[in-house]
């Protein structure tokens, strides 16, 4: 049986000092959810990385946003991989509408991104979704598996079962509506169905589906209640400590 994950995405918020406040009131509110099976995390800035793992109890996932393929070099503004292992950082999320709206992020890039982290026993986060106009002409099933196709093109199985996918509508990010529970249901059944022609049968059901797309406290019940959903890349609502700890409590049920 898959294992429930929780994921917060802070995007561009919370100061450092922000950030070491939320790492050091999440301790109870963890355990409750270690102590019931799920995993849960934060991915932070690049600069609040180090106080929420300093401060965090060590059974918060800590991740990174982004990074970069390469180990090192001319690219300016980047994060290595290195980098992040040096600092104790495991995982990853890759592929963000955002960062593939404003940054020009393709899948191919991504591609790249996720064999590197894989090579260094790392975990890729990587999302898929499609915008409000494919939605709407029914397309979403194609465009999300050629996102899928071209993202995990040339893994070997053993490789494709540690990736997490995160399945975010783009059209639910930060608009306050959601896909209903049967839409991201339907979805990310598709997507699992893709895996397993991609990987095989087995594989695809050990991997992690993410559903994404304001999910808040009163409402990630009800998409854990799918079969398929195997848990939450959420962003605003992960951003307090009152509102992170209802999210956990939905998941709990």
């Amino acid at each position: 049986m898959r294992k429930k994950l929780l994921l917060g995405n802070w995007k561009m918020n919370k100061t450092r000092p922000e950030a070491k406040e939320f790492a050091k009131g999440c301790g109870e509110m963890v355990e409750y959810a270690v102590s019931h099976g799920i995993d849960v995390g934060v991915a932070p800035t690049f600069v609040c990385l180090c106080p929420v793992l300093k401060h965090a109890p060590k059974e918060l996932i800590v991740a990174a946003q982004n990074v970069n393929e390469h180990d090192h070099g001319a690219y300016t503004g980047e994060i290595s991989i290195p980098m992040l292992k040096e600092i104790g950082i495991g995982w990853v999320i890759l592929g963000h509408s955002e960062r593939r709206e404003y940054n020009g992020e393709t899948s191919e890039a991504c591609n790249l991104k996720i064999k590197a982290l894989l090579a260094n026993d790392m975990v890729p986060v990587y999302c898929c979704g499609e915008s409000l106009g494919t939605f709407e002409e029914g397309k979403t099933k194609p465009f999300v598996e050629e996102q899928i196709r071209v993202g995990l093109a040339d893994l070997k199985p053993e490789e494709a079962e540690k990736v997490v996918i995160a399945y975010e509508p783009i059209w639910a990010i930060g608009t306050g509506k959601s896909a209903t529970k049967e839409i991201a249901e339907e979805t990310i059944a598709h997507i699992r169905g893709v895996l397993a022609s991609m990987f095989g049968a087995p594989v695809a059901e050990k991997i992690r589906i993410l559903y994404g797309g304001s999910v808040k406290p009163g409402n990630i019940a009800e998409y854990m209640s799918m079969p398929d959903i195997d848990g939450a890349l959420v962003g605003g609502a992960s951003l307090e400590l009152d509102s992170y700890k209802g999210l956990i409590e939905g998941l709990v049920g």
